[in-house]
């Protein structure tokens, strides 16, 4: 049922049971950093309960309905702006008493479900409470702490763990042919295959902001500045870029501990440009501060 999706094995193996034995919960919570695939394992378990033949084949019309997404017995609800609003729980609680058309049960996804006002989660709380015994609701959400304890009590909660490093290095390599990840770079992607495969096209440039700071002790500042010229194109991935060069900085701080000090310099231009400052300027600052910290 998961063949296609890399990492938590213990959850696939639970959820594929839980269909096997008739055993399936009313409401789940899948809790994890972003990019490690529980969307795509609540997609696909919401494929599996919905399937009118329980066999591996997915050519079923209910299926085929889902992978078109055209099935009248499955709804995915995600934010509207920044958060989920109780107008979108109302209009679930509206659709989920109707009977099912296509299969034998109902299967709602409600995606980055940790953005609900409070509203909208205690209007889902009536729901959740006394759902028809044909539905089966699946909150995704990246920070427990979001929900409130009667939301959660009334869960099956799943924590999924980020995927091991070996295994993204192997997908990406199987599917992108990629192949010169670096280990700096694996750190980065915190276990989350989703930021590696959004990264996969900028492998250039990582590269070369490692040769950056790899130099930053032994080049005079105009040379570190033309190593640089990465950072000054990338304004509008800055912060995960000054996030990958603190995951640098931090390997060498092991070393030596001046590195520990351009950690700090990284955390304030970081502020800086929060705060709108002048992009190119607060650059240029953290370049030559680092670079005079290490000189």
């Amino acid at each position: 049922m998961f063949e296609k999706i890399i990492g938590n094995n213990p959850i696939k193996e639970m959820l594929t049971k839980s269909i096997e034995n008739d055993t399936l919960s009313h409401s789940y919570l899948f809790i994890g950093i972003q990019g490690i695939g529980k969307k795509m394992i609540a997609k696909e378990f919401a494929k599996k309960i919905l399937c009118l033949e329980k066999k591996p084949v997915d050519n079923c019309k209910s299926c085929m309905e889902l992978e078109g997404n055209n099935h009248p017995d499955f709804m995915c609800i995600e934010p509207e702006g920044n958060s989920i609003k109780i107008e979108q729980i109302r209009f679930l609680q509206k659709k989920i008493q109707e009977k099912p058309i296509i299969s034998n049960r109902k299967v709602y996804i409600i995606d980055d479900a940790d953005t609900m006002t409070t509203e909208a989660q205690n209007c889902l709380l009536k729901t959740l409470e006394e759902p028809p015994e044909f539905a089966t609701i699946i909150l995704i959400g990246n920070n427990e702490n979001a929900f409130l304890p009667t939301i959660k009590s009334r869960c099956m909660i799943l924590t999924y763990q980020p995927i091991e490093e070996k295994e993204i290095q192997q997908y990406m390599q199987i599917h992108y042919g990629i192949t010169n990840m670096t280990s700096n770079q694996l750190a980065m992607f915190q276990g989350s295959i989703g930021k590696a495969i959004l990264l996969k096209d900028k492998q250039e440039q990582y590269h070369k902001i490692e040769d950056m700071i790899a130099m930053l002790n032994k080049n005079d500042l105009l040379t570190i500045i033309q190593l640089a010229e990465p950072l000054y194109k990338a304004k509008d991935e800055i912060f995960e870029i000054l996030e990958y060069i603190n995951i640098l900085l931090l390997k060498l701080a092991k070393e030596n501990y001046l590195y520990t000090n351009c950690i700090e310099i990284v955390e304030n231009t970081k502020k800086r440009l929060k705060q709108n400052a002048n992009y190119d300027m607060s650059i240029d600052n953290m370049v030559f501060n680092m670079w005079e910290e290490l000189t």
